[in-house]
């Protein structure tokens, strides 16, 4: 509460400011929910949730010359938005919503008491308020004690809860992943016993959540949860699949339990290894998926090993099927799978036998994915036999440098053939068409074995391949 008391004097000129607006026209005006939740966590926030009583236009009524700006794109639902000294507040009007159980849209129903409002919401830690008139605590259904015990549960049962809105179980596995809390045991049971009600739910509303709790400083325990209550088999079954399989390495309980290892791994070279600003939903999708195709390719060996043949091409097809069914962008869609298909490419290293052909094959083939490439690379190694992972980083160390030396050297970045088009043309007078093409790739692949070639060396490369393949003059 002292935290919330700290964060509300930051803010009051503004809430104050707004309260008394309200008070004046005869309405009251609480912060609520996730606002008040954060500031208890200490948790900085730009934008502000407030309810009142006040109809949606009256409060349109009353904000109007206050706010710098103002929008009623919600106003159906009793949300109008405001901006305010930088800051972005939302005012809705108390709800007592019905629903009718079939999609998760209510029937809007504006409600009288704060009580009644908080009762609708999601989880208890949500179902807070401060009255801003008089700066009191409102906390009707014990949020403060779960926040303080970090346990997720609901106002009403679970049962009403998620039959309500079924997107709430989903909240409830990225609020463990963001905020660290644990789901309540009856949360954990409803949401087992509901899981396939989630199926009533837009796959780009599911995307959304998996998309946030896949950003979370620590994923795991919400994908756990989800696969916990068998959510994970209605939203993304390939993850829980990976229980199937035993890894090869024997250094794991199954490749589910490696692959959270790898997305933890990945976590960290974000900020370790080539750093980024911001969590990279493109590497943490990777990392989880990156072994999905295991299940469907695993043979046992004679003595007892198990292999796992080309499960990185069956991996990025099953990755590129899933994350479309989901409605991730065309691009999120692309790059992940191709990351799934590279992963294992690595591995034919060795201990530095590949040409300088082959490095600069895999610069190419990952294009602007190499920097991800690294970290899902350096990700996957989780065995903990230290002699072993330090000989890894180190071979992997040994692929970097030599990047670093060939780029110095030549424009990997944006490999092109040592002729382009027109003068490919010009040389074996064609017009535009398929065979330009074909010599355009058959340039590209010497570039890629021989590296930059003199204009002298590829014009007579052209003329002899053209000469093999009767194209041209």
């Amino acid at each position: 509460m002292q935290n919330a008391v700290t964060e509300l004097m930051r803010i009051s000129p503004l809430a104050d400011e707004l309260a008394k607006l309200f008070a004046k026209a005869g309405y009251g005006l609480y912060l609520v929910g996730g606002s008040v939740r954060d500031m208890m966590l200490g948790r900085p926030s730009s934008d502000l949730d407030f309810t009142t009583d006040a109809r949606p236009d009256q409060v349109l009524k009353i904000v109007s010359a206050w706010g710098d700006a103002v929008w009623d794109v919600g106003i159906a639902f009793g949300t109008v938005g405001v901006t305010k000294q930088g800051m972005t507040l939302e005012i809705t009007t108390f709800r007592a919503d019905s629903y009718d159980r079939v999609g998760r849209n209510p029937e809007v129903t504006f409600g009288d008491s704060i009580e009644g409002d908080l009762l609708r919401r999601d989880f208890t830690v949500n179902a807070m308020a401060i009255d801003l008139a008089n700066q009191t605590f409102v906390d009707p259904y014990d949020g403060l004690q779960a926040l303080q015990d970090r346990v997720l549960d609901t106002p009403a049962t679970p049962q009403e809860s998620f039959a309500d809105d079924p997107l709430r179980m989903l909240r409830a596995a990225r609020f463990s992943a963001q905020l660290g809390f644990t789901a309540a045991p009856r949360v954990i049971d409803a949401m087992t016993s509901m899981a396939e009600e989630i199926d009533r739910i837009t796959a780009e509303r599911v995307q959304a959540e998996l998309s946030k709790l896949l950003l979370a400083a620590d994923p795991r325990p919400g994908i756990e949860l989800l696969v916990d209550t068998r959510l994970a088999d209605r939203v993304l079954p390939e993850v829980p699949g990976m229980r199937l399989a035993i890894d090869e390495h024997h250094q794991h309980k199954d490749v589910y339990q490696h692959s959270l290892t790898v997305l933890a791994q990945a976590i960290d070279l974000e900020s370790s290894h080539e750093p980024t600003s911001e969590p990279d939903l493109i590497l943490r999708l990777a990392a989880l998926l990156h072994d999905v195709g295991k299940p469907a390719t695993r043979e046992f060996q004679p003595g007892g090993g198990v292999s796992f043949h080309h499960h990185e091409v069956v991996g990025a097809k099953m990755a590129r099927k899933r994350l479309r069914a989901l409605k991730f962008s065309k691009e999120i869609v692309q790059d992940v799978s191709q990351l799934v298909f590279l992963h294992l490419r690595f591995h034919g290293y060795g201990k530095g036998e590949w040409t300088d052909s082959a490095v600069r094959r895999y610069v190419t083939d990952a294009g602007d994915l190499l920097p991800r490439l690294h970290k899902l690379v350096r990700a996957d190694c989780t065995t903990r036999n230290r002699k072993k992972a330090a000989a890894l980083q180190a071979t992997y160390d040994d692929l970097e440098r030599r990047i670093a030396a060939i780029q110095a050297q030549e424009d990997l970045d944006r490999v092109r053939p040592d002729l382009n088009g027109e003068e490919i043309m010009r040389i074996l007078g064609l017009k535009p068409g398929p065979d330009v093409g074909k010599a355009w790739k058959h340039l590209k692949e010497l570039r890629l074995d021989r590296g930059p070639l003199e204009h002298d060396d590829a014009v007579a490369e052209l003329k002899n391949w053209a000469a093999e393949n009767g194209i041209g003059d």
